[in-house]
């Protein structure tokens, strides 16, 4: 399994696992047998709806239309609406144990969701190819047959570059600068940042809101991973570089001060 090395915001590189092809096309797989059987139902609800219009109705075409954009979009917001509510995973993602992140290890913007989603053609189209195959198993016209090559080319280029990528990136996650780790890497970042902190808590270094939310996501993976390591000199090296940056002076032990920081960070950024 390949590990790639991620730099942080303050200079310490944190190791995650990227996942072997196997997994992500078996996620893939998952997520398309459920994009299928949707469609087939969708289709199924749509014939029948049809059925019954008059085709000569200029409102009842419009109708039709809109009713078949409207069974078309949970096809369309799968991926978004699923990585967005789920922190970075399908519903195949998450059988598979993978997740979406950015390429500092922490949580995925807003935006680099949507990016990925925008460049997720492939997957929409060897859906569809599965639609028109089982819909016109012997290719009868020329625009099932463009619709096949056309999905399959999307198809292609995107296992290229996630076999050929160091980062077993595919194009959307390039220019969304994501990348896929599995959830129980070594460098793996909790769900959230935020954690549980008392109504009577007082916050010791209210400097910590100077920071980004991707800086704080750095300080919780490299909390993490220091723990998980038993590596004292990543959370003093951290802690230095903190404490420059914010000129605070403590004299808390490493892991105490970052575990103090993102307490001040929960507390301060939820009142």
């Amino acid at each position: 399994m390949a590990v790639i090395k991620v730099p942080t915001n303050f200079n310490i590189e944190l190791e995650f696992e990227i996942p072997e092809f196997y997994r992500r096309l078996l996620a893939l797989m998952i997520d398309m047998i459920i994009e299928y059987f949707y469609l087939r139902i969708a289709g199924e609800i749509y014939s029948s709806i049809a059925s019954r219009s008059n085709y000569f109705d200029e409102d009842a075409g419009h109708n039709l239309w809109a009713i078949g954009l409207l069974l078309l979009t949970p096809i369309m917001l799968y991926h978004i609406i699923l990585e967005l509510t789920l922190n970075g995973q399908s519903l195949g993602k998450k059988v598979m144990g993978l997740r979406v992140v950015d390429e500092h290890g922490g949580k995925a913007s807003i935006s680099q969701y949507l990016i990925r989603w925008l460049l997720r053609l492939s997957d929409l189209w060897i859906v569809m190819i599965l639609f028109f195959i089982a819909s016109n198993p012997n290719f009868e016209n020329a625009e099932t047959v463009f619709i096949v090559l056309f999905g399959l080319g999307f198809l292609i280029t995107d296992v290229v570059l996630v076999v050929s990528s160091k980062k077993g990136q595919r194009i959307g996650d390039i220019l969304a600068k994501t990348i896929l780790i599995r959830t129980h890497s070594k460098g793996n970042i909790e769900d959230t940042v935020f954690i549980d902190v008392a109504d009577s808590y007082v916050p010791s270094f209210p400097q910590i809101m100077q920071l980004s939310d991707k800086d704080i996501n750095a300080i919780k993976s490299i909390l993490e991973t220091a723990r998980k390591k038993g590596d004292y000199e990543m959370a003093e090296a951290a802690s230095s570089k903190i404490k420059n940056h914010l000129k605070i002076e403590s004299a808390l032990p490493p892991f105490d001060f970052l575990d103090v920081l993102l307490k001040d960070y929960n507390y301060i950024s939820t009142k």
